[in-house]
């Protein structure tokens, strides 16, 4: 697994898109305090969420403007109503893959950042990244996303060398089938080159959406200092076949009615120029990290009622986007988030180089014991995924570790005319249940194991009889009582 030394994508070719959309004039107005919402245009706004047409970047704003208890509880219960028509109760499990956290920027909130002498820096050799996937298998992941810091040894050509060694890697009946990427912006080549051996999602967090809070953050100089190159990486990315693309915002470094307003706007931006919008937004709150004093970053701290607030506005916002809240959140919050707005969670994961070790005295279970020296931030959430599946099981919930979409070509503008009738719900929540019965039967503890099987029943008996019922009941049977595994619709 070669690593490269080439030279740095030229910045300044940009997408055909390639404009600075953030409007921060503009924005801040729109969230203006003196301006009270009108209750019948909150009425309005309400009624098309409903209907899952996404919001414009006005009607978000008048959905972050109101502080009135009576209108935020509306929000949350249309937020509900919304994450039960469109993904069910299947929440999807993946875990993050650290593979080198060498860096040439020098954010000051982050562990990774050049300048921090406490940070142990290493790259995974391919023995190494294998021996991880190997672990991850054996704890029972099927997703992953792989993640690398930026730096000018982490180019397209070694990315994709990783993803090839990923894919590679089996475990008796198990393998990774989605390799998603947190990595650099790329140009459209060096996406081009990482589109080719078949990644998912392809991630970039802005950080922050607010261009003097940005330059505070990232220091000139810096490969991560230039806004637009960023600010247009999902752009490239899709014109460059990667249609699955990840946008995000860090809270607590700017005001957080002005990022979520931003992650709409960019939403909205991607569907304008390209017919579809990002297949995920994240939302972390900034964590401690090594070297970081919080106090000195965080001027617009993110309160527990207002981070589930953000959330709720932002199902009502982008309905068929799917939100990802990470192990950065306690459980608590997790856990309340599923229930209105959350589709995608990591569970047990590591976030340290080569975290993923075997305990042979206690299985796949490994006590997470964290060092912050050797990660990029404290994780909120240090569950082993076994724990993390029997909670969702015991709330209603059904573990999702389904890739078909991935794997059928149901991404990009394919998935949005599936999953805008609501036709993707008729193939998700079989394929769900089918990766479920993968995990109770290879991987689950007994606890586990007897909730997830009534949860199968369960759902089974909530279907109507029908050809595809029956095929659904076959087809869980099957990996029951035998070697047959990676069944999908």
């Amino acid at each position: 697994m070669p690593t490269e030394n080439i030279n740095l994508p030229d910045m300044s070719r940009l997408s055909a898109s390639g404009i600075d959309f953030i409007d921060e004039s503009y924005f801040e107005s729109l969230l203006s305090k003196d301006k009270k919402p009108d209750s019948g245009r909150i009425d309005e706004i309400i009624s098309k969420s409903k209907s899952k047409v996404p919001l414009t970047i006005e009607e978000t704003a008048v959905l972050l403007a109101t502080e009135e208890p009576e209108i935020i509880e509306r929000i949350f219960e249309t937020a509900r109503l919304l994450k039960r028509d469109i993904y069910g109760n299947r929440i999807v499990i993946f875990a993050p893959l650290y593979v080198g956290n060498y860096c040439m920027n020098d954010c000051v909130y982050c562990g990774f950042r050049r300048s921090n002498k406490e940070s142990i820096r290493r790259t995974l050799t391919a023995k190494e990244l294998r021996e991880q996937v190997t672990n991850l298998l054996r704890m029972g992941h099927k997703r992953t996303i792989a993640v690398f810091g930026e730096h000018i040894n982490y180019g397209p050509v070694f990315i994709a060398n990783c993803v090839n060694e990923i894919y590679s890697v089996k475990n008796g009946l198990d393998s990774i089938r989605r390799v998603n990427i947190n990595a650099a912006p790329l140009s459209h080549e060096g996406y081009r080159i990482v589109k080719s051996v078949g990644i998912g999602t392809y991630q970039v967090f802005q950080e922050t959406y607010h261009h003097s809070t940005y330059a505070r953050m990232h220091p000139a100089g810096t490969r991560k200092s230039n806004f637009a190159w960023r600010l247009d990486a999902p752009a490239r990315a899709i014109e460059s076949g990667c249609d699955d693309v990840g946008l995000g915002a860090l809270m607590g470094l700017a005001n957080w009615k002005f990022e979520i307003l931003s992650l709409v706007a960019h939403a909205n931006h991607l569907m304008k120029n390209y017919g579809v919008g990002p297949h995920t937004i994240s939302f972390p709150r900034i964590r401690p990290a090594s070297g970081v004093t919080l106090k000195e970053i965080i001027q617009n701290d993110v309160s527990d009622s207002n981070f589930l607030r953000l959330i709720a506005i932002l199902r009502l916002s982008v309905p068929y986007t799917g939100l990802i809240v990470t192990a950065r959140e306690p459980a608590e919050i997790r856990k309340t988030a599923l229930g209105f707005g959350v589709s995608q969670i990591d569970a047990g994961g590591h976030i340290e180089i080569g975290g993923y070790v075997n305990n042979e005295e206690e299985g796949t279970k490994d006590i997470q014991v964290q060092a912050l020296e050797k990660e990029q931030f404290e994780l909120g959430d240090v569950r082993q995924l076994d724990e993390v599946i029997l909670q969702l099981l015991k709330d209603g919930y059904i573990p999702s570790f389904c890739t078909a979409c991935y794997r059928l070509g149901r991404t990009g503008k394919v998935f949005m005319e599936y999953a805008i009738p609501g036709f993707i719900q008729n193939m998700c929540t079989p394929n769900a249940l089918m990766t479920l019965k993968e995990y109770l039967v290879d991987h689950a503890s007994q606890e586990t194991r007897f909730l997830g099987e009534k949860m199968l029943q369960d759902e089974l008996n909530k279907i109507p009889d029908s050809p595809q019922k029956s095929e659904i009941a076959k087809r869980i049977d099957r990996i029951n009582n035998s070697t047959d595994r990676d069944l999908y619709f």
